[in-house]
């Protein structure tokens, strides 16, 4: 019997193999998130929404992020996207809120960017908007929940809270900004790093942050290659076995 046909389906095991342990870490983190998602009380934090888009057949064409109202922001800045317009939406809050001594009625409800035409996200790849948010309320954590557009109309809202997704974990999360609660570890938790620091003291949590970021990372691509490797070694070993039996008279 030739060996061509065991090597072929060797050489498709193998890539079988590859394309599952890549995309473990993919799938994990193909959500809308806040990067970094610490922050320090008080502080003006630099945040970067990550928008991956998932669908094969449209592209994400907008992204709007709801603020908190029970915790406002007095100070919302966005940073410019070529090829997009940002608006931050602000209006009356539902009750007057004290912020640093401050009284306020009104403040920043909504940061919405929308792509100009002909401009999206496409297929396999993601986007970064980044803000400033501040002062930092001082509070367990905050709330941001996003709704993503694609460009045939559908709409996924990112918006389920912590608690409703340690409940149910097939929810879609929403981006959280942990300050005084610690950010959960699991399927739905991304890399944590301190964000803005205005302070030298903060500014050395920031790198310590950091670094435990950069290990998760570490750790998931270590166990993708430790995948990868395992599913090329039993490909390689099945097309050696196969090839050495014994051919038929």
């Amino acid at each position: 019997m030739s060996r061509t046909p065991f090597l072929r389906r060797a050489l498709v095991g193998l890539a079988a193999g590859a394309a599952l342990a890549i995309a473990v870490p993919l799938a994990a983190s193909a959500h809308v998130t806040v990067n970094p998602d610490t922050a320090t009380p008080g502080s003006y934090a630099t945040v970067n929404f990550r928008v991956p888009t998932e669908s094969e057949t449209a592209s994400t064409v907008k992204l709007e992020v709801t603020l908190p109202t029970d915790t406002p922001l007095s100070a919302v800045l966005v940073q410019p996207v070529p090829g997009w317009t940002a608006t931050v939406e602000k209006g009356a809050l539902p009750a007057p809120v004290e912020v640093d001594g401050n009284t306020l009625t009104d403040a920043a409800l909504k940061i919405v960017w929308q792509a100009d035409p002909d401009v999206g996200i496409g297929q396999d790849q993601f986007q970064v908007f980044s803000a400033v948010l501040g002062p930092v309320p001082d509070t367990g954590h905050v709330v941001l929940p996003a709704a993503q557009t694609y460009s045939d109309g559908s709409v996924v809202d990112w918006a389920a809270t912590p608690d409703e997704v340690a409940a149910d974990d097939t929810l879609e999360p929403a981006p959280v900004l942990y300050i005084n609660d610690t950010p959960p570890t699991g399927a739905h938790s991304h890399g944590t790093a301190s964000a803005a620091p205005s302070h030298e003291h903060d500014a050395g949590e920031a790198s310590s942050a950091s670094g435990s970021a950069s290990d998760s990372s570490g750790v998931a691509l270590g166990l993708s290659i430790a995948a990868l490797i395992v599913a090329a070694a039993g490909a390689v070993l099945g097309a050696l076995a196969l090839s050495r039996r014994p051919k038929r008279s």
